[in-house]
């Protein structure tokens, strides 16, 4: 795809999309396209965190917190893509809310871990075969997506 452009000579030059993304990332406007993947991200992010819950039978009430939090998230999202508004008020208020949410994860997956027999002493063994640590940070990447999002300029 590409779009042509008025050059301050008066001549007209081809400005192709991805040259016109990068310089748009280069100029730290990128709020629209941050704000669309943090929704889209939020999206594939709880299907897995669903899935892997629901095989540990949502044993604990905690569980679905993260299921709970994610339609405002993706809301915001998509929302930040067509309004100025909502990338900067409604997005990071909810990135922060899911940010946290992953945040408490990473406390419960550790804990959990530590309630295994030999807790963090059998850590070779516990931690593979525990909850993932991992896991939750990645809720807490896609939130911080949202928060950079809000700070970003919006592109041209």
């Amino acid at each position: 795809m590409s779009l042509l452009r008025m050059s301050p000579g008066g001549s007209q030059e081809v400005v192709h999309f991805i040259d016109r993304a990068v310089s748009n990332v280069e100029h730290g406007r990128f709020e629209r396209s941050l704000s669309g993947l943090t929704a889209v991200a939020a999206m594939v992010t709880t299907a897995e965190i669903y899935l892997e819950h629901y095989k540990a039978g949502f044993g604990n009430k905690w569980m679905w917190s993260p299921v709970l939090v994610t339609p405002p998230v993706v809301v915001a999202g998509v929302a930040g893509v067509f309004s100025k508004r909502w990338a900067k008020t409604a997005l990071p208020v909810t990135a922060a809310v899911y940010t946290l949410n992953g945040l408490a994860g990473e406390y419960f997956h550790a804990r959990g871990v530590s309630r295994k027999p030999g807790g963090w002493k059998l850590a070779s063994y516990n931690v593979p075969m525990g909850p993932p640590i991992a896991a939750p940070g990645l809720m807490c990447v896609v939130g911080g997506m949202g928060l950079l999002a809000a700070i970003l300029r919006r592109e041209k």
